[in-house]
């Protein structure tokens, strides 16, 4: 298995991935979350490939992708509050369901991590949905730990 940075040629693989992790929202929180639809266009995708401030990595096996990270490069730079910093935000990760459990998401985050060290990033946030609890446990076993709660109340 290799990780490398996305290309416009995976858009069709990534676009199936990202649907895949669509369902699973949607069928949590049908009141958030439309169906059958999905985050990103093919034309979003192609201005996030081709922008160094949100890189995507991919793992490919055999020539097929079979999982991403979506990241965006944040920096936090003269606020009144908040020290300066640069974090590597997390927007996405997906393992194709088949290559599961077979260490691909932990290699992914690790790259991206060491990415995000090579340019002078403090630290790596993410969010994630509380319906998805396998996700929320995968990141605890990597260390990630809660930053902050992000709370509703439905009217």
């Amino acid at each position: 298995m290799i990780i490398r940075k996305a290309k416009l040629t995976d858009i069709d693989r990534l676009s199936e991935l990202l649907y895949e992790v669509h369902k699973l929202h949607a069928k949590h929180r049908p009141d958030v979350f439309k169906k059958r639809k999905q985050k990103y266009t093919k034309q979003d995708l192609e201005t996030i490939l081709t922008n160094d401030s949100t890189p995507v990595w991919v793992a490919e096996e055999k020539r097929q992708v079979v999982g991403y990270i979506f990241c965006i490069y944040e920096e936090v730079k003269d606020h009144p509050s908040m020290t300066d910093r640069k974090t590597l935000y997390i927007d996405d990760l997906c393992v194709d369901q088949e290559f599961r459990k077979k260490g691909i998401g932990r290699q992914l985050y690790n790259y991206a991590k060491m990415m995000g060290r090579t340019k002078g990033c403090y630290d790596v946030t993410l969010n994630v949905w509380n319906l998805n609890p396998g996700a929320i446990a995968f990141y605890e076993k990597l260390g990630l730990k809660p930053m902050k709660v992000y709370m509703e109340e439905i009217l």
